[in-house]
């Protein structure tokens, strides 16, 4: 599947956003975000815990770090989640996937440094993006809860379920499961959250950033599940419903 990170990805703020602590007696969305009273003080916790840290130490990363550096190790870590793409594009039966993503591992691998340069790309390899959280809703577990987690940020029960696999083959994952090495996991936290630091704007300029970043983060894992196709919203069941 072509890669979508660029398209709604940088609202996958997931690491860092929260806000609007307060608890709500009517739901905004009842059917996809039922525990939304705790999702809001766990996303009002993130908020501040990005503010008091995180924020800081990436704005501190981009401040010494050169946009070019910067690209690099960010493409090293995209380079790195292939394991997880391959196996995820062979559980869907997407061989095609599965070959592709493997070349363009193979291209920036090697010409490309460890992954530094994003050769492929430039020779028109298209990037794909596969994860356990979308072989579960290929599988058929389409439907799926809205969960926030502290720090961590949005999810989906689903979502959340199948990132516990990610210590068996992302190799940041299992260098902490099993070597309990945290360094290349912060490197890869703070790395993002320093290219995310663009789009802090609008999310404060919203006018709820808690429904902005769960609506955002859910339509772009539909987009994803359906590989760049979602079906068209039933509008005849919409309308019945009035």
């Amino acid at each position: 599947m072509p890669s979508t990170s660029r398209i709604p990805f940088f609202l996958l703020l997931t690491l860092l956003l929260g806000a609007c602590s307060g608890q709500q007696t009517k739901l905004t969305d009842p059917e996809r975000d039922p525990w939304e009273p705790y999702n809001r003080k766990i996303h009002a916790f993130n908020m501040g815990f990005d503010r008091a840290i995180f924020r800081p130490v990436a704005k501190g990363y981009d401040y010494v770090m050169p946009d070019a550096p910067q690209r690099g190790v960010r493409n090293f870590f995209r380079n790195l989640a292939f394991p997880v793409t391959l196996l995820n594009s062979l559980l869907q039966g997407k061989m095609a996937d599965a070959f592709t993503s493997t070349g363009r591992f193979m291209m920036n691998s090697t010409i490309g440094l460890l992954g530094f340069f994003d050769v492929a790309t430039k020779v028109g390899i298209e990037e794909v993006n596969e994860d356990f959280g979308q072989t579960l809703a290929v599988w058929g577990w389409k439907d799926s809860r809205y969960l926030v987690m502290p720090v961590f940020g949005p999810y989906t029960v689903r979502d959340f379920v199948g990132r516990g696999f990610y210590g068996y083959f992302h190799p940041v994952s299992y260098a902490v499961r099993e070597h309990n090495n945290y360094v290349p996991l912060v490197i890869d936290l703070v790395t993002l959250r320093a290219e995310l630091l663009p789009f802090q704007a609008d999310i404060d300029a919203a006018a709820d950033p808690y429904t902005l970043v769960r609506d955002v983060y859910l339509q772009n894992r539909e987009y994803n599940i359906y590989d760049g196709d979602p079906p068209a919203p039933d509008y005849d069941a919409l309308l019945e419903e009035y």
